[in-house]
């Protein structure tokens, strides 16, 4: 049988600048109005058979907010950002130049002493592969934009550097059909 997952990005918590690495703040004012904004077009996919979410707090809320009542998943957890938790990008690379390049160079490097790029994928991609495929057509979960990264990475057999080139916003859905090894991107027409 054919698994329908539906990745649902978090609303935010923070300014886009202001974002942290492996930060579990909850939702800002701006995100809770987002989530209302959104709730028309996001609510109808608490219809899924099963209805997950990352532990973050934003994800969390993000997930009851539109109802889905969802259930929290560990191996949907941000890249662990080691020493870099909690920073932004500018305050990271203003100390660390040479750390983030490598960083941003090399999938496998992991500078900041938490979890390579490559194994977060890994990590996402394991996820994803062990969703129930019997008895279970669809499937919604809300995670963070670097978790979703990841899926759609690891879905679609890409190069890890295309992590990079994949912009997710926040309350963005992006569904993937398929099974265990075998995922398709699919784009749905607007109704």
């Amino acid at each position: 049988m054919t698994v329908r997952m539906t990745l649902v990005a978090a609303a935010r918590s923070s300014a886009l600048l202001a974002e942290r690495f492996d930060d579990d703040r909850p939702l800002d004012q701006a995100g809770w109005y987002e989530v209302q904004v959104a709730a028309h077009a996001l609510v109808p996919l608490s219809a899924a058979e099963l209805r997950y979410c990352a532990p973050t707090a934003r994800s969390r809320a993000t997930g009851d907010a539109l109802g889905y009542a969802p259930l929290v998943q560990p191996a949907l957890r941000d890249c662990d950002m080691g020493r870099w938790r909690g920073f932004t990008l500018a305050e990271v690379t203003a100390r660390e130049p040479a750390a983030v390049d490598a960083w941003l160079a090399d999938p496998r490097s992991a500078p900041h002493g938490g979890e390579p790029l490559l194994a977060f994928i890994a990590r996402i991609g394991g996820w994803l592969d062990t969703r129930p495929a019997e008895d279970c057509g669809s499937i919604v979960a809300v995670a963070e934009p670097a978790v979703v990264r990841a899926a759609l990475v690891y879905a679609l057999k890409a190069p890890p550097s295309s992590y990079w080139n994949v912009d997710v916003r926040p309350l963005s859905t992006v569904t993937l059909t398929g099974q265990a090894g075998r995922w398709s991107l699919c784009l749905e027409t607007a109704a």
